[in-house]
Order: structure tokens, then C-alpha cells, then sequence
């Protein structure tokens, strides 16, 4: 074969494969589009109203209304302690007993003086006696009924002064059993038996009283003059209201358990800290409460007002702006910032942002972006902790008892 019939050839097979490849690729089928995203899924609360008081938490630690440290009044060894360490105790209780051998032999000196002065005032006052029967006759001289005049106020001051060491001896006596001044719980002893213990000197030990119990907590001078203003138009009664509870949590706990109400507060303010101090009082029957605990205050610094709440989870910071999503009629996002209050039973106060009506995103906030179409679903009462709209709820801000 000649060389331009092969290369001929060549081509012709070239240009077929070509065209058979072409056709191919022009019967295949164009891929099918994706399918649409599937709207996210969301739950949702409306704001629930209910009437609340504004509050602000502070920190305390407690205190006890009375507290004693057991001294020795007079010198001695101690003979007994009547007590268990960490025992409650009653006033007039008898805690220790000092030796009293000593003790009990002056009174008896200092009683026996007393006789004594006794007998010679008793003496004294019978040759008074007699002495003005005869200087009505001229049988005594002046002088000598003087002498006996005088003898005898001598002999009754010597018995006052008889008498006053008496009182003493009785006094220390009785000082040699330390008796409790209070009821409380008592420290543990400081003093074995057989110690010596010197008179105002020896600490033997403290006794608290536990019911009721204080509370010391400090007024920021801002939350101060925000109640004085509110005195002064006539929203508050007083600056803090000593007749509102406040209620009161301890270390680890959640829930404000406890209720006191403010019987102190101070009548300056102090310049190294800018607070206030003020003291409420709480009852402690079940001495619960020790001196020293911790505790958190939720006290009232407004009036009672109808509000808005929203679980706490529902809310969303931006730059310290606070704002929330909500699901339009459409079924989209709507970013909505809003004016936050204070926080009561996980719920937020919202003062203004919302209505009744509102569907407020509170789970699958990290799936949606404003303008995104949603599946919005009511979460459960029990679960979001808010009640539908409408509802008139007449629930304390924390439960008190």
C-alpha cells in the first residue's frame, strides 16, 4: 500500500472514532439538581406575665445576735467542767466550779466580824441608852456622854464595813461556779480541771446564741440611692423596706429557702468601701444556721410590677447587647434585641422587645441565621419553666418559708 492511502486510512479511522465518541457524550443525561434544605427544627416559649419585684442578690456571712467568752471572776484551781464540748446550753446553767474551800472559810471569818461588831454596837447602844437617862440628872458629865455617842456611830460604821466583807466573800463564793449568762451553744472548754485560773484573766470558753440568728450584708451606694429616689416618689415606703421578706440561700444551694427581714442598717456609709451595712434578722428553730456561714440575699429594691419573663437560655449577647430570635408568621428568623432585667427562678425579666404573642426560639439557636425559614415546635411547660401567653401568674419571685 502506498503511503498517502495509509495515511488516508488513518484519518478516516480517526475522524470515525471521533464521531462515535461525540455521540456518546451527547446521550448522557444532565445530573438532577439537590434536593431543598430541610427547614431547621426549633422549639419555642411566649413570654410569660406575671407580677414580680425587682431585687438585687447579695452576699452575706451570719452572725450571732449574742456571744459570750466565759472568764474566771475570782483565782482558783478549777475543780469541774459540766459540759460536753459543742453542747447547747441554758442560761443559769453551771458550766465550771472552781475550788471554794478558801472561798467558803472567809465568808464564814467575814460573818463571824459581823457578829462581833454586832455585840459591841449592841453594847454601845444600851450604855447610850442609859447615858441620856442620866444626863437628864446631872449624874454624867458631858464629855463622857460624848465618848459613848461617838463609840457607838464608830461601832456601827465598823459593822457596815463588817458587813460590806461579807457581801464579798459571799460574792466570790458564788463567783466560783461559772454559770452560762445566755442560752446558746458552747466552744469547747479552754481550761482542763486542775489548771489554775486567774480572776478577769482566764478565757474558759464562748457561748453563742443561735435562734434567731443575723445575717450581715452591705448596700452598694448605687442600689442606695436608687431606693432613697424611689422614697422620695412615693414608690418605695422606705429605703430599704424593713417590712418586705427577704429571702436567703446558702453554700451549693440554688433555691432561696430561707426568709428574714432587715431589722438594721447602718447610719453611714462607709468611705473605704462605698456600702452600707444592714443586718436581717432570721428565724432558727431548726438551728440550721451556725455563726459564720455564707449565705446569698435576695433583697426587694422596687415594687411589685406586671412583667415579661423568658428562660434565660432563650437570651443571646452581641457586643454586651442582649437580643433574642423569633419566629415571624412566615416561619422565618427574626433577630430581636431587647432590654433586659434581673433574673428571678432562671427566668429573665424583659422590659421592653417583646409581646405576649411573640414565639421565642429557647433550643436550636446555634442552627438558625435571621431571615431562615425554621420548623418551629412549642416546647413543653415543663420543660421551658414559662407560661403561655396569657397567663396571670401570681407566683412570689423565689419561694420563701
Amino acid at each position: 500500500m502506498k503511503p498517502y492511502q495509509t495515511l488516508r486510512s488513518g484519518l478516516l479511522w480517526g475522524l470515525m472514532l471521533g464521531l462515535t465518541l461525540l455521540t456518546a457524550s451527547g446521550c448522557k443525561k444532565p445530573a438532577p439538581p439537590p434536593p431543598p434544605a430541610k427547614p431547621a427544627e426549633v422549639f419555642y416559649v411566649t413570654p410569660g406575665q406575671e407580677t414580680v419585684t425587682q431585687h438585687e442578690e447579695f452576699t452575706g456571712r451570719t452572725w450571732s445576735p449574742e456571744t459570750v467568752e466565759l472568764r474566771a471572776r475570782v483565782s482558783g484551781y478549777l475543780k469541774a467542767v459540766n459540759f460536753v464540748d459543742g453542747a447547747d446550753v441554758q442560761e443559769g446553767d453551771v458550766l465550771f466550779e472552781i475550788e471554794d474551800d478558801t472561798f467558803r472559810a472567809t465568808l464564814r471569818q467575814a460573818q463571824t466580824q459581823v457578829a462581833q461588831m454586832q455585840a459591841q454596837l449592841d453594847r454601845l447602844q444600851s450604855q447610850l441608852d442609859r447615858g441620856k437617862k442620866l444626863k437628864t440628872t446631872g449624874a454624867i458629865t458631858p464629855q463622857d456622854y460624848d465618848n459613848i455617842v461617838f463609840q457607838t456611830a464608830e461601832a456601827e460604821a465598823t459593822k457596815a464595813a463588817a458587813e460590806a466583807a461579807a457581801k464579798l466573800a459571799e460574792l466570790n463564793l458564788g463567783f466560783t461556779k461559772v454559770v452560762a449568762p445566755i442560752s446558746g451553744r458552747i466552744s469547747r472548754r479552754l481550761v482542763d480541771p486542775g489548771n489554775i485560773v486567774k480572776a478577769d484573766d482566764s478565757a474558759l470558753a464562748t457561748i453563742v446564741s443561735l435562734n434567731p440568728i443575723y445575717a450581715y450584708f452591705d448596700f452598694d451606694e448605687r442600689t442606695i440611692l436608687k431606693m432613697r429616689r424611689m422614697v422620695e416618689q412615693g414608690v418605695l415606703k422606705s429605703a430599704p423596706d424593713t417590712n418586705r421578706s427577704i429571702s436567703i440561700a446558702l453554700a451549693g444551694e440554688d433555691d432561696f429557702s430561707l426568709s428574714g427581714r432587715i431589722n438594721w442598717v447602718d447610719n453611714q456609709i462607709d468611705p473605704g468601701t462605698g456600702t452600707l451595712r444592714a443586718r436581717v434578722k432570721i428565724n432558727n428553730e431548726n438551728l440550721l444556721l451556725s455563726p459564720g456561714m455564707f449565705v446569698r440575699l435576695k433583697v426587694p429594691v422596687g415594687p411589685e410590677q406586671r412583667s415579661l419573663l423568658i428562660p434565660e437560655e432563650a437570651l443571646s449577647s452581641d457586643q454586651g447587647q442582649r437580643y433574642v430570635y423569633v419566629v415571624n408568621t412566615d416561619s422565618e428568623i427574626e433577630y430581636r434585641r431587647v432590654d433586659v432585667g434581673w433574673l428571678t427562678n432562671g427566668r429573665r425579666v424583659i422590659h421592653s422587645g417583646l409581646e405576649l404573642a411573640d414565639k421565642v426560639v429557647v433550643t436550636g439557636l446555634q442552627r438558625v441565621r435571621p431571615k431562615s425559614k425554621v420548623e418551629a415546635k412549642p416546647q413543653a411547660p415543663a420543660d421551658s419553666g414559662t407560661q403561655t401567653a396569657g397567663t396571670d401568674s401570681k407566683k412570689p419571685d423565689a419561694p420563701v418559708r
